[in-house]
């Protein structure tokens, strides 16, 4: 069951540009890195899965928005 839910296309263009801030999409990219070579310790496997999770929540929320405006993700 669908619900439809009246927003202003100003929010749906500010939840399209959602990203992982800078600070944090470099963490991940590093983390992303030790994990290839087996270097996560346990602590930075959690850091990494969470960030993960966080990064693939921000895409779906994204993609969401961009199919309501119409667009492709760039």
């Amino acid at each position: 069951m669908g619900v439809t839910v009246a927003a202003p296309l100003e929010w749906l263009e500010s939840v399209s540009d959602l990203r992982l801030p800078s600070r944090a999409n470099e963490r991940l990219q590093r983390l992303m890195d030790m994990n290839t070579e087996g270097l996560l310790s346990d602590a930075e496997r959690e850091e990494f899965e969470a960030l993960v999770e966080l990064s693939e929540q921000l895409s779906l929320v994204r993609a969401q928005a961009l199919q309501l405006l119409g667009r492709m993700p760039q």
